[in-house]
């Protein structure tokens, strides 16, 4: 009786693929900038309310998911973030999503557009803060500047607490705070205030597993979740490279 061979799927083609990845160096070759680069986001993010710190092997998991070592990728933008029609890296560096918020401050000013897509140091950090932005919650709260004197002004007549806020630079839900009682602001009030401003701040953390790694970084590979379990199974089950950080 002649069996039939069933052709593979292209998830049990891609396994192959990265089955042969296991105890081969190149595979491993960023290991020691992944561990850097979750360290840096980690101890930068660690007093945000909420959060847990991030399991670099997952990043590499992602990587080896997003870009093989055999692909050019590997030594350019491993993370895949800032190909052409992805807007991933420009909403990380315009600030407006809380980019800002997450990115470490000694990488503000050097993570770029250019260095993001050319330099897989640059691009593994701009694909971690892409992913942790995305999972992060925002609110907008009153920030109060490092001068924390408490401050007196006199209320004038049109005056309300918006326009003492707007103009004396501190924010409404201060000037309540101090002044509990001034529902109704009357002529010749003291009223008092400290400087604020309104910030976008972190309030929070969507949990990191695969199904939320796939939602919130990648577009389009319904597989993707699974793909990084299955990597991330045969990293953890590898030797781990030791870095100096």
């Amino acid at each position: 009786m002649t069996t039939r061979n069933t052709a593979k799927t292209g998830f049990e083609k891609w396994q192959d693929g990265i089955n042969k990845a296991v105890g081969d160096s190149k595979w491993n070759s960023l290991d020691c900038e992944i561990q850097i680069a979750t360290n840096e986001y980690n101890r930068h993010l660690s007093s945000t309310t909420g959060y847990i710190a991030l399991d670099w092997q997952l990043i590499k998991a992602m990587v080896w998911v997003e870009t093989g070592a055999e692909s050019p990728k590997w030594t350019s933008n491993p993370m895949q973030i800032g190909n052409p029609g992805d807007p991933g890296l420009q909403s990380l560096l315009s600030s407006k999503e809380g980019g800002d918020l997450i990115i470490p401050p000694a990488w503000r000013n050097l993570l770029t557009a250019g260095t993001a897509t050319t330099l897989p140091s640059h691009n593994i950090r701009a694909g971690i803060g892409y992913l942790l932005m995305r999972l992060a919650n925002y609110s907008i709260k009153s920030v109060l500047d490092a001068d924390q004197a408490i401050y007196e002004v006199t209320v004038k007549p049109g005056d309300s607490i918006a326009k003492i806020a707007n103009e004396r630079s501190s924010t409404v839900e201060i000037i309540k705070k101090l002044n509990p009682a001034a529902h109704i602001l009357k002529t010749g009030q003291l009223l008092k205030y400290q400087k604020a401003k309104l910030k976008k701040v972190i309030t929070g953390w969507a949990m990191i597993t695969s199904s939320s790694v796939a939602s919130k970084y990648n577009v389009g590979d319904s597989m993707y979740a699974r793909k990084l379990d299955y990597c991330l199974i045969l990293i953890r089950s590898g030797k781990t490279t030791t870095c100096t950080q």
